[in-house]
């Protein structure tokens, strides 16, 4: 592979997810280019030392959503067209998700996080 993709194996995220949002960064950065074939599920999953369930989960989540497309006995391919801005976004929302989840589980008030979106859009605007 001429790329590196690291996961955190003691992260509450899941193995797939976070595979499936560097992969997504990959893209939207333009390492993978259009037409990008990705490594098979089997290649993917030995050299990350993972079971092959997970990468062909997260192949099917980002299949799902236009980032990559297969052909059978070819590979998986990144999307032609596909927008960087939709994926930056996606990853984005996806990071958004995370921490709210967070702030769930410590119990902070829905209220401070709403407040603290607003807030955060109020200073990035300027």
């Amino acid at each position: 592979m001429a790329f590196v993709i690291t996961l955190d194996l003691t992260s509450r995220e899941p193995i797939y997810e976070q595979l499936k949002n560097k992969i997504i960064k990959l893209a939207a950065s333009g390492v993978f280019e259009a037409g990008y074939r990705l490594p098979s599920v089997r290649s993917l999953a030995k050299e990350l030392m993972v079971n092959p369930n997970t990468v062909q989960k997260a192949y099917q989540d980002l299949e799902r959503e236009g980032v990559i497309y297969s052909l059978p006995g070819k590979g998986s391919f990144v999307s032609e067209g596909v927008n960087k801005n939709r994926m930056i976004q996606n990853g984005a929302m996806n990071q958004l998700r995370k921490s709210v989840k967070q702030c769930v589980i410590f119990g902070v008030a829905k209220e401070l996080v709403i407040s603290a979106v607003e807030d955060t859009y109020k200073e990035e605007r300027v």
